[in-house]
């Protein structure tokens, strides 16, 4: 997987302001938030409101493992809000969350093919197999706008959906399906990589790693890739409804993202964003929704 470790140059949207926010003090061992009796706050948007579960304030999470984001200030007397699963802060820029239409626009089989009317993207894009449509499908609420198949390496090509006429979901090639063709995988590796490193309207990349089983070399290689060349990401851990019986050597999702986030501490000065989720459950639907609103926002504003 040379693709994934090779240093290569770190073009215009890379070095955005979202840049120094995942390249700060060096991160500690992950702490995981546990709240009996959470606070539910709404978010209104232009069709309904998003509730969420908040986490429990500043005072059980140090700071330096949260994602704060751009012009958020954390103040001692007034707890952060903090996204339910995950290490996100809430911003003044967490709003108009809520999807209201989605539709499939077309397929590209390189960069400059993709659409080009400067509307601001999240990638998503994981290990074959990992869930990726399903998830996709679980954010826009549509159990078909993107096909899933229990055949890994499916998509093959950048899909783009136009979210609410403004905004882009983009569904990647999946990595490591052993089973497709060697120049196959070359030209996925290929097209993918130039996106990653060339794709100006590009917000973040949203790496998906399943949570159900042990981190893979792979998933880390690809995080490791995707710091050395300043891409913007956040982690989102698939499958987290699914508990291995601990009689049988397996381990809880919790565990697993716990493992995962200490693991690649060596590869990130701070840490970077990240949210548990399930398709099957919509856990963390609305906290990807919030949280891509608050950097697409941001985004739009600089």
């Amino acid at each position: 997987m040379a693709f994934f470790l090779t240093h290569s140059p770190i073009h215009h949207h890379s070095l955005s302001l979202f840049t120094k926010f995942f390249l700060s003090t060096k991160p500690k061992t992950l702490i995981f938030l546990s709240s009996p009796s959470p606070k539910v706050r709404t978010f209104s948007s232009l069709t309904s409101t998003i509730s969420i579960s908040e986490e429990p304030p500043l005072q059980q999470i140090s700071q330096d493992k949260l994602f704060i984001p751009p012009e958020t200030e954390i103040l001692t007397e007034k707890p952060p809000r903090i996204l339910k699963g995950s290490n996100i802060v809430l911003s003044k820029y967490a709003r108009d969350a809520q999807i209201i239409s989605a539709e499939f626009v077309k397929s590209s089989v390189e960069t400059d093919a993709c659409p080009n009317d400067g509307w601001p993207e999240f990638a998503l894009v994981g290990r074959s197999n990992v869930g990726k449509s399903s998830l996709l499908n679980s954010i826009v609420k549509r159990k078909k706008l993107a096909l899933t198949s229990k055949k890994p390496g499916k998509t093959q090509c950048i899909n783009h959906f136009r979210i609410n006429d403004s905004w882009y979901l983009v569904d990647l090639p999946g990595y490591g399906y052993a089973s497709a063709p060697g120049e196959l995988r070359k030209d996925w590796n290929k097209f993918t990589k130039d996106y990653f490193l060339n794709r100006s309207t590009l917000v973040s990349v949203f790496l998906l790693i399943d949570a159900s089983i042990p981190a893979k070399k792979i998933d880390l290689e690809y995080a490791s890739w995707l710091g050395q060349n300043q891409v913007p990401m956040t982690i989102i851990f698939t499958k987290c409804d699914k508990r291995k019986k601990k009689k049988n050597g397996g381990k809880h999702p919790e565990e697993n993202v716990q493992d995962f986030q200490d693991l690649i501490s060596e590869y990130f000065d701070t840490v970077p964003p990240w949210i548990m989720t399930s398709s099957l459950t919509n856990q963390g639907r609305d906290e990807i929704l919030l949280h891509m609103s608050q950097l697409r926002n941001y985004w739009l504003k600089h």
